[in-house]
C-alpha cells in the first residue's frame, strides 16, 4: 500500500525553470502515473496530447483548462475533467496558484 498526501505533494513539486510550473512524479506503474502540478499566476502547461487517458483533478485553486478545438472551461478546487486519449489538453492558473493531480492510465509508452 501507498499512501499519499496529494496537497503536500502539490505543493512541494520544484520546477526545473522557475517561468515554469512544478510537476512531480508521485506514482509510476505500467497501469498509471500520478503527476502532481503546481502552476503559477500566469503560468500554463501549453496544449498537448497523450495516447492515453489523461484525468485531472483540480486539488486546491482555480484556472483554466483547454481541451480539444480551443475548448476552454474554468475550474476550481474539487473539478475532475477527464480527456481521452489522443485528445488535445492544457491547463493555465490564473490569478492564483493551481494544483492539480493528473492520472494517466495506462501509464505512457505502455501503450
Amino acid at each position: 500500500m501507498k499512501a499519499i498526501d496529494l496537497l503536500a505533494e502539490a505543493r512541494a513539486a520544484v520546477a526545473a525553470n522557475p517561468t515554469r510550473p512544478a510537476t512531480a512524479v508521485i506514482h509510476d506503474s505500467p497501469d498509471a502515473r500520478l503527476v502532481v502540478f503546481r502552476i503559477g499566476p500566469g503560468q500554463q502547461v501549453p496544449p498537448h496530447h497523450n495516447a492515453s487517458t489523461v484525468m485531472i483533478q483540480v486539488l486546491d485553486g482555480s484556472g483554466t483548462i483547454s481541451g480539444a478545438h480551443g475548448v476552454e472551461q474554468v475550474c476550481a478546487k474539487g473539478d475532475i475533467v477527464v480527456y481521452e486519449p489522443g485528445e488535445q489538453h492544457g491547463m493555465q492558473a490564473d490569478k492564483e496558484e493551481l494544483l492539480l493531480l493528473a492520472t494517466i492510465a495506462p501509464r505512457p509508452a505502455s501503450r
